[in-house]
């Protein structure tokens, strides 16, 4: 298995960090770099935090859990620790309180991410620690710059080991212990849109746009492949399902019996499963014209 980075974000809690590293090493990974995301330490409670962690990762070794798949207790391992801070302009910033915060906030996972995908190494991302609006900013850059080979993790930990464990009182756990990684699905966007990613220098608000925009034009190349290949008939019927009608109305909005509105939709839909390419067994109804092919899409490809 290749070695990975873990990247973690991080509030006052420093057994958000060890809690996922020591569950991923348990499950056979070589993590040989981790990276901890947090917010200037304004507090007591994040300065303990990072100090523990500093003091866990001395001289850049890490204890290797006694369980997983590969135990070998009291051993310690090489693993670099790197602390992050979020910063706006060149200084730390101690909180996210507005869009130009979350626009920073943005940048610098923007950035750390891009310089951890030029490594090659695949990464984990946990995102269990911190403010959750740093959470939400580093999933929506994993989602335009990570690849199919990394992973975006949430933290489960029952609730009373949780209180057990507040403040760093207890900082490795077991099997036993109940915590785990849960796997979120996230779609790497940047993979099938690699012009996306050359977008950062833009505030995230315009990387988005950009990426919907680029949706938006897959969704309309399908769309005309579809008009393309139906009768006129047929894209009479597209056109009235578009703007919303039941089959009913189509009926009577085009005078012709239920049953040859149904047989018109059956081929449009079957267009469809070709266009977005799905499979034949997949159920589709006249919804999914409307949602698809919509009011104001339906005007500028069928008028």
């Amino acid at each position: 298995m290749s070695d990975s980075t873990l990247v973690v974000t991080m509030g006052g809690q420093a057994q958000v960090v060890t809690f996922a590293l020591d569950w991923l090493l348990g499950q056979g990974e070589s993590i040989r770099e981790i990276v901890v995301l947090h917010l200037a330490p304004g507090d007591a409670r994040t300065e303990r935090a990072l100090a523990q962690l500093e003091a866990e990762f001395s001289g850049g070794r890490y204890p290797i859990p006694p369980w997983g798949l590969n135990p070998s207790p009291g051993e310690c391992q090489p693993c670099r620790l790197r602390l992050v801070p979020i910063r706006r302009g060149g200084d730390k910033l101690p909180d996210i309180q507005d869009e130009a915060d979350a626009d920073a906030t943005w940048q610098t996972v923007y950035q750390l991410l891009s310089s951890l995908q030029a490594q090659g190494r695949p990464l984990h991302l946990c995102i269990a620690g911190g403010r959750r609006m740093m959470g939400l900013l580093t999933l929506s850059v994993a989602m335009l710059l990570c690849g199919h080979g990394d992973r975006m993790w949430h933290m489960y930990t029952p609730s009373e080991f949780l209180e057990r464990a507040r403040d760093g009182a207890i900082l490795h756990a077991g099997p036993e212990d109940g915590v785990r990684l849960i796997q979120v699905p996230v779609v790497p966007w940047g993979t099938y849109f690699p012009a996306l990613r050359s977008l950062t220098a833009r505030p995230p608000t315009q990387v988005i746009a950009a990426q919907t925009a680029w949706l938006d034009q897959a969704e309309r190349a399908r769309c005309r492949q579809v008009v393309a290949r139906l009768t006129p008939r047929q894209a009479d019927v597209l056109r009235a399902f578009a703007g919303g009608q039941t089959p009913q109305e189509v009926a009577e909005r085009l005078n012709i019996s239920l049953k040859t509105v149904d047989t018109h939709k059956i081929q449009v839909l079957a267009e469809c499963r070709v266009a977005w390419s799905l499979p034949e067994d997949t159920w589709l109804d006249y919804r999914f014209l409307h949602d698809k092919f919509g009011p104001s899409l339906g005007e500028l490809l069928l008028a």
